[in-house]
């Protein structure tokens, strides 16, 4: 009865475990095309940004040393099942993909086919090709955040340092702000977009996380206010 995303968290904590356990640094997955494609649309829907939209990426760091490592996304699943038949494999496919109870599956069955041949061309490579213009993209901004350096390690976001910047990079050093101080909330997006409003202002505010903490705009910075 797990959803989708339950069952994809308890299978990378598995893996996750299991490489520490073993002291094991690589976990191969065998993500191809159709996946991106699939991931693409999906994300779409729900309204990502360029991180998002980028994945899956061929190298994901993990943490702690860690890589997931993508070889097959230049290729698709048809190509794959037939080299594998070609090969001798006996393919073996997961019952649950025949049904329609989670999205990606209603993305797979009905939606591709439409849209590669509304198309008229090859969409998978085109999707694969959009994931890495907008992996490229995604770097770009990371790395200019990288470079301006607005946030201390006190945990203090310098305002200064982003006025006249472009939202895409506010919104990014917010994100960051928010996974370094780990404040007790579980900001709604309407919420975030409250507060990134207010960081772009930079006036002097007191911003509620609920009700542990404040997000608090004073001299040029944002810093965590525990409540």
């Amino acid at each position: 009865g797990a959803s989708e995303a339950e069952a994809r968290a308890a299978r990378f904590e598995f893996f996750q475990s299991e490489m520490s356990r073993r002291k094991m640094r690589l976990l191969w997955l065998a993500h191809q095309q159709d996946d991106i494609a699939e991931s693409l649309l999906m994300r779409l829907a729900r309204g990502s940004g360029t991180g998002g939209l980028a994945a899956p990426r061929p190298v994901q760091a993990m943490g702690e040393g860690r890589l997931n490592l993508r070889p097959l996304l230049t290729l698709k699943k048809s190509e794959l099942v037939a080299a594998l038949k070609k090969a001798g494999a006996v393919w073996r496919e997961d019952a649950s993909n025949a049904g329609d109870d989670h999205f990606r599956n209603r993305i797979r069955a009905r939606v591709l086919p439409a849209w590669a041949k509304a198309a008229g061309r090859d969409a998978l490579a085109g999707a694969a090709l959009s994931r890495e213009l907008l992996d490229e993209d995604d770097a770009a901004l990371e790395a200019w955040l990288d470079e301006l350096k607005p946030l201390d390690r006190r945990g203090r976001l310098d305002l200064v340092r982003l006025a006249g910047k472009p939202r895409a990079l506010v919104r990014r050093a917010l994100h960051r702000w928010l996974l370094a101080v780990r404040p007790d909330t579980d900001l709604s997006r309407q919420g975030f977009n409250q507060l990134l409003a207010a960081v772009q202002r930079g006036q002097d505010t007191r911003f509620s996380l609920g009700a542990k903490g404040f997000a608090v705009v004073r001299r040029g910075g944002l810093v965590l206010q525990k409540g």
